[in-house]
């Protein structure tokens, strides 16, 4: 580990070019992310929160798997060197962020998500000066705020007076739970042992579904069971394709190529990307706070996670 928190690792083949844009590879992860709390909100009453998350890394895991297995086969001593951190970042990142962000869906609105989301970057770097003891860069602190305020901008029409009356609920200290434990997922994964990329998915899918089966259970027996319609299962694939299967895939190796607290302030690209799906989708009119907006997000998250003069 480099003393900037970026960690070397020979998990990809050097010759694979996009294995190897960390911007790219973080771009891809908040595209898939952007349409996560808008479809874990319609699939709110639908698909009980334990449900959704347990059959969203059954199916992600399934789907790797083939992929995985030769290098899990090789992986293994490694694995089992970090057993423990290995099942810790199971737990944590797959099984108790996506569990509680999904019931906080059940009690807020995606609005205040996508709002509160915009604290990750600042959650990661706390973090990582506890786990890791980096500190932020005076440029990384400014990218940060400057990305959340163009966040804050999309959010909120250009009217920062909207802010006061936005109501907060327990579905949004929810969230913020389900944040701060991502939060030390993305700084934790940069101590796992060297392995492929796809051997660390299978693992932490694997166990982070096996995790959630005593939850799973239970709700089967407290909750109504997800009807196996169309919708439902459409949100399933959903969910286990984009922001499960290629999102973590990508944010994983992201952070393994640049540490962080560079890679945090993607998160403000989710509501970027977002906006720009709703223009596309929902026939939404660009207004002139989403260029200012987009600007200032893109400024930010330019000036935070771009590499430092030696």
């Amino acid at each position: 580990m480099t003393a900037t928190g970026q960690t070397t690792s020979t998990e990809t083949p050097g010759d694979n070019w996009v294995a190897n844009q960390p911007y790219l590879l973080l771009s891809i992860t908040a595209l898939c992310w952007a349409g996560n709390a808008v479809v874990g909100r319609l699939a709110a009453g639908h698909i009980p929160p334990v449900t959704l998350s347990f059959l969203r890394w059954l199916l992600a895991f399934l789907i790797v798997l083939p992929f995985a297995w030769k290098h899990l086969v090789q992986d293994w001593p490694a694995i089992r060197s970090k057993l423990g951190l290995m099942i810790t970042l199971s737990i944590i990142g797959i099984g108790a962020f996506n569990t509680l962000q999904y019931w906080a869906l059940e009690h807020t609105q995606a609005l205040n998500t996508l709002l509160l989301q915009s604290a990750a970057p600042l959650l990661v770097a706390l973090w990582s000066l506890v786990i890791l003891g980096i500190r932020l860069t005076a440029a990384q602190g400014f990218g940060v705020l400057l990305s959340m305020c163009g966040v804050l901008t999309i959010l909120l029409h250009g009217d920062f007076t909207t802010l006061s009356n936005i109501e907060f609920n327990k579905g949004d200290l929810i969230f913020m739970v389900a944040l701060l434990i991502f939060a030390l997922y993305s700084v934790l994964s940069l101590k796992r042992p060297a392995m492929h990329g796809l051997s660390f998915l299978a693992f932490t899918f694997g166990a982070g579904a096996a995790c959630l089966i005593p939850l799973e259970i239970w709700e089967l027996y407290a909750r109504p069971v997800m009807k196996l319609d169309a919708p439902n299962l459409l949100t399933l694939l959903y969910v286990a394709v984009f922001p499960s299967t290629l999102a973590y895939l990508c944010f994983n190796r992201g952070v393994r190529l640049i540490g962080a607290n560079r890679a945090a302030p993607f998160f403000h690209v989710v509501p970027v990307f977002g906006s720009v799906m709703a223009m596309v989708f929902l026939g939404e009119r660009p207004q002139a706070f989403h260029f200012i907006g987009f600007a200032l997000v893109l400024s930010g998250v330019f000036a935070a996670s771009r590499k430092q003069a030696a």
